[in-house]
């Protein structure tokens, strides 16, 4: 209230506001399987805290958690773990696949036994290149992840707006 009588107001879309908080309130879960696991632990050690991006509260519980970080190599056998785990986290989610096995299957693990590529099992938002990748590429991940939360531009989202075609998710071949 002004002190001429006039009221002041603060206006702006819903969706703008929701997706704030979603995007400064991430609560990831570690998928970590190999030494792209060192280096996500990295991140979120006190060299490079990724609780000042966000991502503070580290859950192992998928159904309190949002955000699955997707870290090394992902065999035949862990596929439909993961694929449980990815079903079992609360709407809305985000999957960032971190280092070259879980974003392709890695060149020199092109074996009978590994999935090439975590987007054969579920829908990924952001993908860190590198192997491993170091701590301040999951930071631009994560950064980068905020971003397309802020806009309404991930994969869970969209869903959510029904602006995808096709299934849900990527079917299980295994």
């Amino acid at each position: 209230m002004h002190k001429d009588g006039s009221a002041s107001f603060l206006t702006t879309r819903l969706d703008a506001l929701v997706n704030w908080g979603r995007k400064n309130a991430l609560w990831p879960i570690p998928f970590a399987t190999s030494c792209c696991g060192i280096e996500m632990m990295s991140t979120l050690a006190s060299d490079y805290d990724l609780s000042r991006f966000g991502g503070e509260v580290v859950r192992f519980s998928p159904r309190q958690a949002d955000l699955i970080i997707v870290a090394g190599i992902v065999n035949l056998k862990m596929a439909p773990v993961l694929r449980t785990i990815y079903e079992q986290v609360s709407d809305p989610k985000w999957v960032i696949s971190m280092g070259s096995c879980a974003s392709s299957g890695n060149g020199l693990f092109n074996v009978y036994s590994n999935t090439q590529g975590v987007d054969t099992i579920i829908p990924v938002d952001v993908y860190v290149p590198g192997c491993p990748p170091t701590p301040e590429a999951l930071i631009h991940a994560v950064m980068r992840l905020q971003e397309k939360i802020q806009k309404g531009e991930t994969y869970s989202q969209l869903k959510a707006k029904g602006l995808l075609k096709g299934p849900s998710a990527p079917e299980l071949k295994v």
